[in-house]
């Protein structure tokens, strides 16, 4: 028995390309929604402000940093890691930010899910003025707590002077969307 081939027609190439890409597109598009749904930020858990208030982590250069003294005062609170690549590229933003408005009342905290031999590597080569204290997996949870279902970094809440949380934001921050955070009162 001989088999038979269909013709490769111009208009069976068309066909063959048009499904191609519109099978690349519906993959795309469901690529896309599953992102979206899984890195969607949920509303902060009950208590999770207090969590925060509560927490008291070591600092790569010794000591305990107690959060709490921040209360009453706009707050910048970002979970990093020395091995996350976006973290890395917005320190220097936030520092920047701090540096300019501290004088101002705001206050900065870069709780680093990471350990002390790597945030005092990192820091020695790139300086912050804000206290960066080692609050390692516990730093992941309380994120979570705060609406970071995944625990996905960098992640950054800003909490108004009145202790509301006024702004979640999870992925890398442009100088723009941390320079809106002056507006935040």
């Amino acid at each position: 028995m001989e088999s038979q081939s269909l013709p490769n027609t111009e208009a069976s190439q068309k066909r063959r390309k048009l499904l191609f890409a519109g099978a690349a597109g519906a993959a795309a598009l469901a690529g896309t929604g599953l992102a979206l749904w899984r890195y969607r930020l949920a509303e902060p858990e009950d208590g999770a402000l207090a969590a925060l208030w509560a927490l008291e982590a070591e600092l790569p250069t010794g000591g305990v940093y107690k959060l709490s003294k921040l209360k009453g005062k706009p707050l910048v609170v970002n979970f990093w890691a020395t091995w996350c690549p976006p973290c890395v590229e917005e320190m220097p933003l936030l520092d920047a930010f701090y540096r300019q408005n501290a004088s101002k009342g705001w206050q900065m905290v870069g709780l680093a899910a990471d350990n002390a031999a790597a945030v005092t590597k990192f820091l020695a080569k790139m300086p912050m003025q804000f206290p960066t204290p080692l609050a390692g997996l516990a730093g992941i949870e309380l994120s979570r707590t705060l609406g970071n279902l995944t625990g996905a970094l960098p992640f950054t809440v800003v909490i108004n002077s009145q202790g509301e949380i006024a702004l979640r934001h999870m992925g890398k921050l442009s100088a723009e969307q941390i320079a809106d955070f002056t507006k935040i009162t």
